[in-house]
């Protein structure tokens, strides 16, 4: 009997060892730098994170999954593979942390990915460099410093326009007063000398005929240029700011709050505005999008209790009928733009038309989007043409005639027919 406890306590004590001597190979692992440190690396963990991971996880809190910070030093590298490719095998092997997430989370799957490793490990790269930041502080822009940004937007505002000409107007009116001074000044010097001839005399005893100045050709003149000068730059306002909604920001059925789900939770633009990548429109999400969310957030908290807002999105499923979304940014029907163009090829950001949507509570028309401020972008942006073999000959071509980078309007963006046909 005693022997048999003695063998029962050696197998035990074991075991007690080799498990210490399993997590100090994990431990060590974790901390052997296997996560990948490279601004490339990061750079592409990026884009998969926000694509495929950014609905469900936030580095630094929790969200519908658990929060990531330093989830590289919780796991080994095999276990952080195999667990982001498929959950759902790690689950069904019966191990024990992938159980105990699983019923943590309500019974919440992952959706199982086909990256490869070292997809996985650029994922993981990015989690590294965002843990290794902290928590993001955003700061929230002053609106007048905002405003005035967007008044900087254009090439010549109306502001700028009107300043001019009431400065134009007070430096006329001081000469005016300056001469009237000095006729005053001279009137009365003359009228002190002696020997002055009846004629001269006459001159300086005129007084002023305020009726004669006004039926004077040169005043009319004058009067009527103002007038004409007034009137047409009222005109060529009204007809600059037809179609421009610079700040218009509507009231929407639903109070979405973009800075909520693109800035607070990282959602990537391109999970709700899906065809933005291979289509001329970017789509207004429809309601069992948002669902693909909000369904999982219930099961996590475990709360069937919704906001007003949140409710509207139910009673639109129920009742099976769209949201009724006001639309934002609009163009003349005769502009022709394509988003996919801009964002899958040019690599142009959201932010670069439609501002930093991430801090918006409401969303507005950042940009004035006419054509003057397109064409301008065309003049200024470099055409993207790392790894694209279309571009290899024109940039070629370019570099004999040019040093500086090849931009839009080098390869035929100012061409009438680009957007107008």
């Amino acid at each position: 009997m005693y022997i048999a406890s003695t063998k029962r306590l050696f197998f035990s004590l074991s075991l007690i060892l080799l498990a210490a001597s399993g997590f100090r190979g994990m431990a060590q692992d974790a901390g052997a730098g296997w996560v990948p440190s490279d601004e490339e690396a990061i750079l592409s963990g990026a884009t998969l994170f926000r694509n495929n991971c950014a609905v469900c996880h936030v580095i630094h809190q929790q969200m519908v999954g658990p929060a990531l910070a330093n989830v590289y030093e919780r796991h080994s590298k095999e276990w952080l593979v195999a667990f982001i490719i498929n959950s759902q095998r790690v689950i069904q092997s019966g191990d024990e942390y992938a159980v105990n997430i699983y019923n943590q989370y309500n019974q919440t799957l992952m959706p199982s990915f086909d990256f490869s490793e070292g997809e996985v490990l650029n994922i993981l790269a990015y989690i590294q460099d965002e843990t290794q930041k902290g928590p993001v502080q955003v700061a929230v822009a002053d609106s007048s410093e905002a405003g005035a940004a967007v008044s900087s937007s254009g090439v010549l505002s109306s502001g700028y326009l009107t300043a001019f000409l009431i400065a134009l107007f007070v430096v006329m009116l001081l000469i005016l007063i300056v001469l009237i001074m000095l006729i005053s000044v001279l009137t009365r010097f003359l009228k002190q000398r002696a020997g002055l001839e009846e004629a001269e005399k006459e001159v300086l005893e005129q007084r002023f005929d305020f009726g004669k100045l006004v039926r004077s050709p040169a005043f009319i003149w004058v009067a009527t240029f103002v007038f004409t000068a007034v009137v047409l730059k009222s005109v060529t306002d009204g007809l600059y700011s037809v179609g421009v909604q610079i700040d218009y920001a509507p009231s929407q059925p639903i109070a979405f709050s973009h800075k909520l789900h693109a800035g607070d939770f990282q959602i990537d633009c391109q999970y709700c505005h899906v065809t933005v990548i291979e289509s001329k429109s970017a789509s207004i999400p429809s309601a069992n999008i948002c669902m693909n969310c909000h369904q999982s957030i219930v099961k996590v908290t475990g709360s069937t209790e919704n906001s007003v807002e949140i409710r509207k999105i139910y009673d639109a499923i129920e009742n099976d009928q769209p949201i009724q979304w006001v639309r934002v940014h609009n163009l003349p029907d005769l502009a022709y733009f394509n988003h996919a163009q801009h964002y899958n090829v040019g690599g142009i950001e959201c932010q670069t038309c439609h501002g930093p949507v991430e801090e918006m509570e409401v969303l507005r028309q950042h940009t004035n989007l006419t054509m003057g401020w397109c064409i301008d972008c065309h003049r200024t942006t470099a055409v993207k043409t790392q790894g694209n073999a279309y571009y290899d000959k024109l940039v070629e071509i370019h570099a004999t005639s040019s040093k500086e980078p090849m931009v839009v309007e080098d390869i035929g963006g100012l061409e009438c027919a680009k957007c107008h046909y």
